[in-house]
C-alpha cells in the first residue's frame, strides 16, 4: 500500500515529536517507576547514577538534554550527473561527514530509505543556525547542486555525544 507523501511526513514529524516528549519525562514520571512505588526522584533505568562531570562536559541541562542542529538532507536541482560523477561526489560527501564527525561537529548522520526528496539527515553538535549552514556549504554535494539542507534547531538527549564511540565499537567498516 503507497501513502501519500504528507502522510509519511506527518507521521516522521509525528514520531520525532513522540521521541523528544518521551525523553523530556522528568526521572519519576514513567509508568514503570509509578507503579513500582520508586521515589520520585529515583533513576528509571536501574543503577545509572547522574554524572554531574559527564553532565557538564556535554553541556546536559537539568534533563540530560540539550540544542543541536538537525538538518534534513532533500534532493537538489543538480541530478544530471553520469555515474563515474556520481560516485566521485558521494566519494567526497562521505569523506566530507567523517572530516565533520573526527573535528566532533557531527554528532549523527544517515539516509532514508527510499528515492524519495528527502535523502538524510544530520544532527550538528554546533550553537547557531550559522554554524549548521557554514557546515553544509563544505558538503561536495551541496556545493554541486545534489543535496539541499534544511536546517532546524533541535532538543535532544546529551548523551547523543557518546554515539560515535558506541558506534564505532559496533561497525566493522567505516564509510
Amino acid at each position: 500500500m503507497k501513502f501519500p507523501c504528507s502522510i509519511l511526513k506527518t507521521a516522521t514529524l509525528s514520531f520525532f515529536v513522540f521521541l523528544i516528549a518521551m525523553s523530556c519525562t522528568p526521572a519519576g514520571q514513567h509508568a514503570a517507576s509509578a507503579e513500582s512505588g520508586a521515589d520520585a526522584g529515583a533513576q528509571p533505568f536501574g543503577e545509572i547514577a547522574y554524572d554531574s562531570v559527564k553532565a557538564k562536559l556535554y553541556g546536559a541541562d537539568d534533563y540530560g538534554m540539550k540544542k543541536y542542529v538537525m538538518a534534513f538532507l532533500k534532493r537538489g536541482p543538480n541530478t544530471e550527473l553520469d555515474s563515474a560523477e556520481s560516485a566521485q561526489l558521494m566519494r567526497a560527501h562521505l569523506d566530507n561527514i567523517n572530516r565533520m564527525s573526527e573535528e566532533g561537529t557531527l554528532v549523527l548522520a544517515g539516509p532514508f530509505f527510499g528515492n524519495g526528496d528527502l535523502r538524510g539527515i544530520y544532527i550538528f553538535d554546533v550553537d547557531t543556525l550559522a554554524d549548521a549552514e557554514a557546515l553544509t556549504n563544505t558538503d561536495p554535494a551541496i556545493r554541486a547542486g545534489r543535496l539541499e539542507m534544511e536546517l532546524l534547531e533541535w532538543y535532544g538527549s546529551a548523551a547523543l555525544l557518546d554515539l560515535k564511540d558506541r558506534h564505532a565499537a559496533l561497525a566493522k567498516k567505516n564509510i
